[in-house]
């Protein structure tokens, strides 16, 4: 039997588990083309807020539906040439113990030999890839720039940030409590500003005295107006994400300070990570290689088992979790 959470309900709100509907159904069989993997680790993402929410970038998750989610596994039973059995893969494979799907439509991947799996669903998953192209496609950053990040502590914004230092910027992180600050600082972030304890736009003009050449934009709201405030001739806003709102019931105004990009000549532009994704395998070596440098740390905070799958991604509309949130159903079959 297969346990899966389905979605019971469009969210009001804060997403609760009262959103969604444990159940056991057998496990289909496979059709040619098809892959059975059974699931090890899910990934809690703020976009999944969205996804069952309303029609986004993707369709939203039908009421009924088994939850969407990037989750990683080993492949049970394989009827597409590309797979076969004990492979360690990744892809979009939904809250359930087991998933049957169809390679190309889950964007089922290979996980990379001798790659922890926490780390190919962060720092070499969507989070890093966003990271990457992010802030190097849209962002541009130059040596000596001053690049500002929110959700530094989280896992998209603290690769944004180590990336940044790579590229030889002077990098700015906002964070949450002590101790998310005290991790910033540890992965070299030259400020780091609290939030929650601290003043954004007067820490913002403290520390970056010369205005944000770059920022790197997870949350909006008041965040972004602060920012906004503070950017320097020909600063560049990444729009990455918007935490801060995804919970909101009703649509948000915009900044009041958008101004700014007019008189400092800047530019805010959005993006989703799937416009890249066909170039990750550009990406991923990089990624990889500047991770065994030492260049680009991450770190992963585990929930256990699928039952706790909805608590979980709460966890990070609360502030709850530390890096990247997982949830670990499975332990692996090999040695």
């Amino acid at each position: 039997m297969n346990r899966q959470w389905l979605l019971a309900r469009r969210p009001q709100g804060m997403v609760s588990a009262d959103d969604f509907h444990l159940v056991e159904q057998p496990i289909p069989e496979l059709s040619d083309g098809q892959v059975l993997v059974r699931n090890l680790y899910l990934s809690c993402d703020p976009a999944q807020r969205g996804w069952i929410g309303h029609d986004t970038y993707l369709p939203a998750v039908k009421l009924g539906d088994v939850m969407r989610s990037i989750a990683a596994g080993e492949v049970v039973e394989s009827r597409h040439r590309r797979f076969e059995s004990g492979q360690v893969v990744q892809g979009i494979l939904g809250w359930q113990d087991f998933a049957v799907v169809n390679p190309d439509s889950s964007m089922l991947t290979p996980v990379l030999p001798g790659v922890p799996i926490d780390a190919s669903l962060s720092v070499l998953g969507l989070n890093g890839l966003t990271a990457y192209f992010g802030l190097l496609e849209i962002g541009r950053p130059q040596p000596g720039e001053t690049v500002a990040v929110s959700a530094a502590a989280g896992a998209t914004g603290s690769a944004a940030g180590q990336i940044a230092l790579i590229k030889g910027c002077r990098v700015v992180g906002i964070a949450g409590g002590s101790d998310k600050c005290r991790y910033v600082s540890e992965l070299g972030f030259h400020a780091v500003i609290d939030y929650k304890a601290e003043d954004v736009s007067e820490r913002l003009r403290e520390t970056c005295p010369n205005g944000i050449d770059i920022y790197f934009d997870n949350v909006g709201g008041d965040m972004l107006n602060a920012a906004l405030a503070r950017l320097a001739m020909r600063g560049r806003v990444v729009l990455c994400g918007a935490i801060a709102r995804y919970n909101d019931t009703a649509p948000s105004p915009g900044p009041s300070n958008y101004l700014s990009l007019a008189v400092q000549r800047g530019r805010m532009e959005g993006f989703i990570v799937l416009d890249y994704y066909d170039r990750a395998s550009e990406a991923i070596p990089v990624l990889y290689g500047w991770m065994n440098e030492g260049k680009l740390k991450y770190r992963t905070d585990v929930v256990h088992g699928l039952e706790n799958a909805p608590a979980a991604l709460a966890r990070l509309f609360n502030g709850e979790n530390q890096g990247k949130q997982l949830v670990k159903i499975a332990d692996p079959s090999g040695p």
